[in-house]
Formats: C-alpha cells, structure tokens, sequence
C-alpha cells in the first residue's frame, strides 16, 4: 500500500469515527428531546403528552432502531442534509451558518492577537535569557496558561464589565439598536466583542511565548548570529530580522495548530458572555436534547479543527523540505 492510499485510509476511518461517535454522543444523554422542552434557564416551556410524543418521534424517525437511524443519517449526510432542529423548528445548516461567523471571528483575533503579543514577548524574553526580565516574563505567561479560559473570563466581566462599567454584560449587539450607518453597528459589534476576544487572547498568548523563547534560544546559540552581535548590528535587527526569521517555524505551525485549539475555549467563553456563537447554541442544543442540532454543531466543528491541524501539517512541510 502506497504512502498516498495509507493516508487517505487514515481520513477516511478518521471521518467515519467521527461520523459514528457525532451519531452516537447526543443518545447516550440521559434524557428525551420530546418528553420536555427546557428554555435557557431550564422551565418547561413546552410540554407534551404521550400520544403527541409518539408522533414527534415517528415524525423525527427516533422510534426506529438505532442501526436504521444511524444509516438514515449517514444517507442524509451524504446528501449534505443536517437535519431539522427539533427546538428551533429550522433547518440545521441555516440556524448554524449564522452562528459561524461569531465564533470564527473570535477564533481568529484570539489567534492573530495573542500570537503576536505572545512571539513578542517571547523573544524579549529569550534575549534577556535569565534575567530578571526572562524570570518575570517566564513565571506570568506559565501562569496564565495554565488558567482556564472561562475562569479568566469571568474575571474579566466581574471586573470590566460588571464594576467598571467599560463593556456589555452579554450579547454580541445592542438588542433593537437602531443603527444610524454601517460603522456605528460594527463598532458596537466590537464593543460587544472586545472581553470574548481578550479572554482568547490571554489563553492563546501563553503557548506562543513558550514556542517563541524555546524557537529564539535555540537560534541565539547559532554561530551566525554571533557574528552579527561582533558586527555591531542593532539589538531590534538582529532579534527581529535575524533570529525571529530562522525561528519563524514552530511559530507558524503553532498558529494554524492554536486555530483548532481555540475553538474549544471558544464554546467556554462563549457561555460565559452569552455571546451569539456556536458554543452558546450547543448549550441551548444540550439543555433541550435537540440531537439533530447538536449532531450538527459538533460535525461542524470537528470537520474544522481537522482542516486547521491538517493545513498545520502542510504549511509545515512546505517551510520544512526536510519534513517527509
């Protein structure tokens, strides 16, 4: 068997584990998306009798077997059908579509922003290596990557939020703002967007600096750029044009890696400033046991983070012809 066919193997018992374990996951919850429907909060906003049931479940195919419902979905699938939500009364896709752009959004200014506040740092620190700079640099960024994203960020809206007064509570816009130009409404967007970022942000800075130190260390030791500190080239030149360019590697690698991360603290965070993403929906998915919905969220997001770590590996390969 070729390298090629191995590979192509291993996606596709990789896609159809997924497939399985998307099917499989929203069954194993206790509970029955048709004996109540829980609001956000967890009342009974709904409440049907058994008959009505019966119905719902022949009308949503969940009084078959499992094995016929599992080819049912597989079938769907392969026609690119998610399903019909059973809380939203809506199409899957359409209700998922328009949460996307929130969460991708954050997942990107998360990555962008900590990624190069934390290679920046990260190189401050390598060329003040065991100096009280490096120590005081080294000791805050293990530190806060070792905080949980949801914990930093309900400090940020305990604080920022809550007893200063700077942002939004929750949301991801002003609700029934009216909007006098297209600029009024995405600045209030990011006003509204702005502590979700920062938290993602913090989370992602961490990891970057430890990559950049280690990657920047190692370079430092080479010989040439020894040489450049004997020609008397600049400090900011040697550390940024020199070494940050041999050490771009791992960095790059980490960036497209950290993007497949983040999501996950992404459905955290979201929680916890109600923010209009894909996290908050799997919440109300969960809550109401809306298996449909939640199938497709979780396909959704899996599929992502496997094309994120896969352009990882390509990017990778490209700046490294070493790398088979």
């Amino acid at each position: 068997m070729t390298m090629f066919n191995k590979k192509i193997l291993k996606l596709f018992l990789t896609f159809f584990t997924i497939i399985t374990l998307n099917f499989s996951l929203p069954r194993l919850m206790p509970g029955d998306p048709f004996y109540f429907l829980s609001g956000e909060q967890g009342e009974i906003t709904v409440s049907y009798s058994d008959e009505e049931i019966q119905r719902q479940k022949a009308y949503y195919g969940l009084d078959k077997p499992v094995l016929v419902q599992y080819g049912r979905y597989l079938v769907n699938l392969a026609r690119g059908d998610l399903g019909y939500s059973i809380y939203f009364s809506n199409d899957v896709w359409t209700i998922i579509k328009n949460r996307i752009p929130w969460s991708v959004s954050l997942v990107l200014l998360s990555v962008i922003i900590g990624g190069f506040a934390g290679t920046i740092l990260g190189c401050l620190s390598a060329w003040h290596r065991k100096g009280p700079i490096d120590n005081i640099l080294y000791s805050t960024m293990v530190f806060v990557s070792e905080i949980p994203p949801f914990l930093i960020g309900i400090l940020f809206l305990f604080y920022l939020a809550a007893q200063q007064g700077l942002f939004p509570l929750s949301g991801g816009m002003t609700p029934f703002a009216d909007y006098a130009t297209w600029m009024e409404r995405l600045l209030d967007i990011v006003h509204h967007g702005f502590l979700p970022a920062l938290t993602l942000s913090a989370v992602q800075m961490g990891g970057f600096f430890l990559i950049a130190r280690n990657s920047m260390i190692t370079v430092m030791n080479k010989d040439y750029m020894t040489t450049a500190r004997a020609k008397g080239i600049g400090t900011a030149r040697i550390l940024f044009r020199h070494a940050l360019s041999n050490a771009a590697l791992p960095i790059v690698t980490r960036m497209f890696n950290s993007i497949g991360q983040a999501v996950g603290g992404t459905i955290l965070v979201e929680n916890v400033f109600k923010y209009p993403g894909l996290g908050l929906l799997m919440r109300q998915a969960v809550l109401v046991r809306d298996y449909p919905l939640i199938q497709g969220i979780f396909l959704t997001v899996t599929l992502f983070v496997l094309i994120m770590n896969y352009a990882a590996d390509i990017i990778y390969k490209k700046l490294d012809p070493r790398i088979v």
